[in-house]
């Protein structure tokens, strides 16, 4: 049925607690149906170098607006003359608008578009979206009466300009892109990814939409390209030194402390702040940092994590809705702690595996892990999986001495068996500290990409307790904290006089602390080859790619969360 004409399907009127479309938006939906969902319905956004740049080519043409004569009040007599930043709205349409700037000139008037790139070489002169973005600042210019017939498109980097005709088969398909975008709202389903496409790598929000990966763990062919999003150097800035004082000035955070030197930080380049016991921050410094969404991470003094402040948070609702929902279906939280459970077993295996140096052989112990990680898969509830990660746990920290270097053995570090709260000795007290580290990382990340840290689907939820941010941190425990505890040992970064021993607990010294977390930001910096994508990538990028999945599997995009396991 080739031949059979298409029945056009108007969407319904646009509720009143739903705010209009913007023109951009409906570009995006012409250019990616899936890109426009992310950025519209689940208000996801990153920059990249040409979304920057293309923000300062407007700033450039931004200016006050001037008053635009009534419609009935032009003629051919007027008068050329042109409008910058001319915002544009109709109930009726359901859309909104800012014209770069409107031509006005015989009595009609012109929008002008303003593009960052060089001018196709297309035969329509221009790509359909871009076309289509002008034509919907067009049927707002005719909504207030205005006469338009025409309207162009300026490349700033080619400086070529391109008319572009109002005929009917454009108007028809704006209209057209306009009832999708917003059936495809109404619809609370995120469309499918585009497979190997060449508009995907330069998206800026590539690293979000997962294109590639969600493709290959849906049953795709194609192996997912490395993800090409911009290095994010800004990093943690930790603050310990009791009774400091954070402040703003100017673009930095200034950290006062009662002997010494100031130390500065720059605002661009913090990613969080994490603060240890008694340090103070001046209001202007907590309204700068939750305006830049900059997280603060609050810590007792012995290391324990308390809690975070962040500004108004994620804006993606359906994400959240996901997550209760399966927070409350019991076989789901079963199914998502088998794998968090048994990707912890392997992980730890592997990490024994690597770095084992006992004198006895280790495959009694590896054979046990692989084990209690196959049964762990296989748990019919909670408690059994419970007492499963018990068993492996208690293997696996059993031979935890023997990973530890001869050299280590020789500073007076032992150990024989995982206690904490408090921690008796040096080992158990790094091991505390990295798992609190570790599950603060994890639960700026979450709230970052849009979770509930407190809601999780394997550590039951309880005051205080970031419950997911625990879940997502059982696989990564063996390669971030306890990686990162053995090399601060066996390479001496910490030594047993960094360590403070009083009624039978061990802590860290505030000198001994620094250098671990140093060792601990270090392992989050190193990369690392995924084995299921093969492209590499650091742990801090891996975090996010792993949350990210994890969402994607909540809304029903990928049908298991795949759960990071290194070879």
């Amino acid at each position: 049925m080739a031949d059979q004409p298409e029945l056009p399907l108007p969407a319904p009127p646009l509720p009143e607690d739903v705010p209009p479309l913007p023109a951009r938006m409906i570009n995006e939906f012409v250019y990616c149906p899936r890109l426009a969902y992310l950025m519209w319905v689940q208000q996801e956004w990153t920059d990249s170098a040409d979304t920057v740049e293309g923000r300062i080519r407007h700033r450039r043409t931004d200016g006050p607006p001037r008053p635009v004569p009534e419609a009935e009040e032009l003629d051919a007599d007027t008068p050329p003359f042109t409008v910058r930043s001319l915002e544009l709205g109709s109930e009726r349409l359901g859309l909104v608008a800012k014209c770069d700037l409107v031509e006005v000139e015989d009595g009609k008037v012109s929008p002008v578009d303003i593009k960052r790139g060089r001018r196709p070489h297309v035969e329509a002169g221009a790509h359909e979206p871009e076309r289509i973005q002008l034509c919907v600042q067009a049927l707002l210019l005719e909504e207030a009466g205005y006469r338009v017939e025409e309207g162009f498109l300026w490349y700033a980097q080619s400086r070529e300009r391109v008319r572009v005709v109002f005929d009917a088969e454009l108007r028809e398909r704006t209209r057209s892109a306009i009832e999708g975008l917003r059936l495809l709202a109404l619809s609370g389903r995120i469309p499918p990814p585009l497979e190997d496409s060449p508009k995907c790598p330069r998206c800026a929000l590539v690293g979000i939409c997962l294109p590639d990966e969600v493709a290959f763990l849906r049953g795709g062919t194609v192996s997912p390209r490395p993800i090409g999003v911009a290095r994010d150097e800004a990093l943690p800035v930790y603050v310990q030194e009791p009774r400091a004082r954070v402040r703003k000035e100017a673009e930095t955070l200034l950290v006062e402390v009662e002997q010494g030197e100031p130390a500065r930080a720059r605002l661009a380049d913090t990613s969080a702040l994490v603060l240890f016991g008694n340090v103070s921050l001046t209001t202007p410094a907590l309204h700068e940092l939750l305006r830049r969404e900059i997280p603060i991470a609050w810590h007792s003094q012995g290391g324990w994590f308390l809690g975070m402040t962040q500004g108004l948070g994620h804006k993606n609702v359906e994400l959240r809705t996901a997550q209760y929902r399966a927070s409350f279906d019991e076989h789901r939280c079963l199914e998502l702690a088998r794998g968090f459970v048994a990707a912890k077993i392997r992980n730890g295996r592997t990490l024994l595996r690597r770095n084992w140096r006992g004198t006895e052989p280790a495959d009694p112990v590896l054979d046990q892990l692989a084990h209690w990680a196959r049964k762990a898969e296989h748990a019919r509830g909670v408690d059994e999986l419970l007492g499963i990660e018990g068993n492996a746990a208690a293997i696996y920290f059993r031979a935890f001495a023997s990973v530890l270097s001869e050299r280590a053995l020789a500073d007076g570090f032992d150990f024989t068996k995982r206690n904490r709260r408090p921690p008796t000795d040096p080992i158990n007290a790094l091991l505390s500290f990295a798992y609190a580290m570790l599950t603060r990382t994890l639960a700026v990340t979450a709230a970052t990409v849009g979770f509930d840290p407190y809601r999780g689907f394997y550590h039951r939820p309880r005051y205080g307790r970031p419950a997911l941010a625990l879940d997502l941190a059982e696989s990564f425990r063996p390669l971030l904290a306890d990686s990162a505890v053995l090399t601060a040992i066996n390479n001496r970064e910490v030594r047993p006089e960094d360590f403070v021993r009083a009624a039978g607990a061990a802590a860290l010294v505030t000198a001994g602390r620094k250098r671990f977390i140093a060792c601990f930001e270090r392992r989050l910096s190193q990369e690392v080859t995924h084995p299921l994508f093969g492209y590499r990538v650091d742990y801090r990028r891996l975090l996010e790619l792993q949350v990210r999945l994890l969402g994607r599997h909540l809304s029903g995009e990928l049908p298991r969360y795949p759960n990071f396991v290194t070879r």
